[in-house]
This record gives C-alpha cells, sequence and structure tokens, in this order.
C-alpha cells in the first residue's frame, strides 16, 4: 500500500552568495514526506537539514526547484495566500519553544487561532491539553512552568490548529532526557494517535529513534535512509557522514 505524501521537495537547490563565497545549503534534493509518519532529518553540522526543513515548511524559499504541501505548489502561491497555508496548514515546534511570556499556558496553545480570528474545537482542545498532561497548568505562565512543560505547551499550540503538517526543530535540544522523552512520547502519540504527521530536524539519535523515518544529509544532498530505526543503527550510519 503507498503511503500519501503530505509534503515534496523535488530537486531543491539553495545557494548563498555569489562567486567564490557561493555556498550550496540544498544541492538537489529530492524527498516525499509520507503522511501520517514521524520523520527525522539528520546530518552533520552545515548538512543543510535546517535549510531544507525552512524550506518545506515554507519559511525560506528555495534558489531552485519545487516544494508541495498537499497538493500545493508552494511557488504559485502569492504572498497572501503562502502566510494562510502556514497559518492554516503548517504547525512549528521551535528549540526555543517562542512561548508569549505575558500569556498562561492556555492562552499560548490558542493564539494561532486566535490570530486567524478562528474558534477552537473544544473537543480537540481537550484532548490535546489531555494528552500533553498539562491541564492543572493551563492557568500557569511560561515562567511558572519547566522546560518541558513549556515544549509540551509549543507542541500543544502546533497541533491545536489541526495542521496538514508539523515541523519541530530541534525540540529537545534545550531539555534534559526526562523531559525531553515526554516529549517525543506526546509527537509520538499525535501521529499514532490523531494520525499527526511531523517532520523533525535533530542531531539526537535517541529523539530520531522514535521516528518511523530518518533521512540523512550531506554537503546539501540526501545520502541514505532507515526505516523503523533504533539509536544504534542511527549511530552506525551517522558515523559515516560525520
Amino acid at each position: 500500500m503507498t503511503t500519501p505524501v503530505a509534503a515534496r521537495a523535488i530537486d531543491l537547490h539553495k545557494r548563498y552568495g555569489t562567486g567564490d563565497s557561493e555556498v550550496r545549503a540544498l544541492d538537489g534534493v529530492s524527498l516525499d514526506i509520507g503522511a501520517r509518519e514521524f520523520t527525522a532529518i539528520m546530518g552533520p553540522s552545515g548538512s543543510g537539514k535546517s535549510t531544507l526543513m525552512h524550506c518545506l515548511a515554507a519559511l525560506d524559499t528555495p534558489t531552485s526547484g519545487e516544494v508541495r504541501i498537499g497538493d500545493v505548489t508552494l511557488s504559485r502561491l502569492r504572498d497572501k495566500a503562502l502566510t494562510a497555508l502556514r497559518r492554516e496548514q503548517v504547525g512549528f515546534v521551535f528549540q526555543a519553544f517562542n512561548l508569549v511570556p505575558t500569556l498562561s499556558a492556555r492562552e499560548n496553545i490558542l493564539l494561532p487561532l486566535s490570530l486567524a480570528g478562528r474558534k477552537p474545537d473544544q473537543a480537540w482542545f481537550d484532548t490535546v491539553v489531555d494528552t500533553i498532561g498539562l491541564r492543572d497548568r493551563l492557568g500557569h505562565r511560561p515562567s511558572q512552568m519547566s522546560g518541558g512543560q513549556q515544549q509540551r505547551v509549543a507542541c500543544a499550540r502546533a497541533l491545536v490548529a489541526k495542521p496538514s503538517i508539523v515541523f519541530a526543530d530541534e525540540p529537545t535540544g534545550n531539555l534534559d532526557s526526562t523531559s525531553g522523552a515526554e516529549v517525543l512520547g506526546f509527537l509520538r502519540r499525535s501521529v499514532d494517535e490523531f494520525d499527526q504527521t511531523i517532520v523533525m530536524v535533530t542531531h539526537d539519535a535517541v529523539a530520531a529513534s522514535y521516528c518511523d523515518r530518518v533521512v540523512f544529509l550531506a554537503d546539501g544532498r540526501v545520502v541514505d535512509e532507515i526505516r523503523e530505526p533504533t539509536r544504534e543503527l542511527i549511530l552506525e550510519r551517522m558515523t559515516c557522514f560525520a
């Protein structure tokens, strides 16, 4: 059975600078992101993994090539339509949490919907809140929560609008191992139980082992991938590209 495609990169190139100072961050990347799967993108520093995620998430524009989210080709969208797509179909989780310090956890989770002028689906909000296990923290501000709790709020914020795809950039990078495991467990459940699609950039083999698939980049190119990864198998492959 063929897995539906949630996002697609087609011969992506991304160059910075010109002449002798030119840097090829992406050098002909073609990649399908399966719907309802948890995909990790890994590679050494400078391999292009964050650039690829930013292009897939419509946060950056490739020099050439195409990006599609579902059936929509991003390069064909005007700025207003692109902004709407990012707001309504794409969720984001960043390493730095990016919570608004003056807002409560509840208000932070609902912020994307508030900005879009949309009312929350109360049943879905309750499901997400109960899954992250922070119902007793909904009235707390970020300064009153641990790093792991803040990141779980950020994950809930990414999911509450029911996006087609969620992009997570080193979501456990600022967390201890226990908090990181809580966040990764929530992301895993969101795929298994809520049919979410998640793409995560990470350098951590333990984090990547929660995924269905790991894609390896080196020098701006896709060089390998693993299905049903384990920490040991990931570490073994990573030594080849270090």
